[in-house]
């Protein structure tokens, strides 16, 4: 399990990712043209706010690497679950 001021951190940069979503784009769009002061403005906005910087973690416990996109948990969490039957239509392969 990751520690709690780990997922806090992670839940405070989604947070502000959706708070300056339409502002850092239209600021974008206008730097992209050649503003210097859209720039500028764009600079002043928080390093945290930016979306690259926000990590996929297991939504269960906190995992950041091995994250299953399509079911929002780490890759250890799916297989416990899915041998304990509660992921629907997962079954363990054999051949």
């Amino acid at each position: 399990m990751a520690k709690e001021s780990m997922k806090a951190r992670e839940r405070k940069r989604i947070a502000l990712t959706d708070k300056y979503a339409d502002k850092r784009a239209a600021l974008k769009k206008s730097a992209s043209e050649g503003d210097w002061d859209a720039m500028i403005a764009l600079q002043k906005l928080p390093k945290n706010s930016m979306k690259i910087r926000v990590h996929n973690r297991c939504n269960l416990t906190g995992r950041p690497r091995g994250y299953m996109r399509q079911f929002g948990i780490s890759r250890v969490t799916f297989r416990e679950m899915a041998l304990a039957g509660l992921i629907p239509g997962v079954t363990k392969a054999s051949w």
